[in-house]
């Protein structure tokens, strides 16, 4: 996989041992397009709320919160994102409570580049298999990547809020996407009104495969 594809990945690097730490950083930051570090969980917590990475690189043993107990809050919210396990220790103890919480890489210290590359590219592979091509109903697809949908190899051409929208929708694939996910969402700091709502549906409804967009009628919408 090239340097040009990796260079697009967002990385949460968290780890207690400053050198290693800034030493990894360094290294990372001429490979990805960008890279936050934390000591230990709670400063990795504190940075996710104004930061939104693709994979995460953590410690396990460090002070205050450690990186099971960090991890364990992550899948409390977010079930999906990447997760490398970087570690001196390799005991049963640290793997059985790893083994539920879905993670993709357990690298033993001392940390190379060689191996963190290897993560690297492991992630960014799921990524594009999960979150490339998006198959819907008579012959159109949305593009994840460029934000684009597709009928037919034919472009159609969607506005901001229709994207956001649009994914929106898929996230919650199983279930219903409220007025108030919507409002936070896809209007966010905006005032969502009723006029606006039905205008962006009914716009969107002309771009999208017939009946694909459900209405649950003072609940929120669904994809068919």
């Amino acid at each position: 996989m090239s340097n040009k594809v990796l260079k697009q990945l967002k990385i949460l690097f968290v780890e207690d041992e400053e050198l290693i730490r800034k030493k990894t950083v360094s290294s990372l930051s001429y490979i990805v397009a960008e890279v936050e570090e934390a000591s230990n969980g709670i400063e990795a917590l504190e940075k996710l709320k104004t930061f939104t990475p693709d994979l995460i690189i953590t410690d396990l043993e460090m002070p205050d919160m450690n990186g099971v107990d960090f991890i364990k809050e992550i899948r409390k919210d977010n079930s999906d994102i990447c997760i490398v396990v970087v570690t001196a220790y390799t005991s049963e103890k640290y793997l059985f409570e790893l083994i539920d919480m879905h993670i993709e890489k357990y690298i033993v210290k001392p940390i190379n580049l060689e191996k963190l590359i290897d993560a690297l590219v492991h992630c960014q592979k799921l990524f594009e298999n999960s979150k490339n091509l998006k198959k819907l109903p008579d012959d159109y697809e949305y593009d994840w990547n460029q934000k684009i949908l597709l009928h037919k190899d034919k472009l159609i051409s969607l506005t901001k809020k229709e994207i956001l929208f649009l994914e929106l929708l898929f996230k919650n694939i199983n279930t219903i996407t409220s007025y108030e996910q919507l409002q936070n969402e896809v209007w966010q700091d905006n005032v969502m009104t009723d006029n606006a709502l039905r205008s962006l549906i009914r716009n969107l409804r002309k771009k999208l495969p017939k009946d694909f967009i459900i209405n649950l009628s003072g609940i929120g919408y669904k994809v068919a």
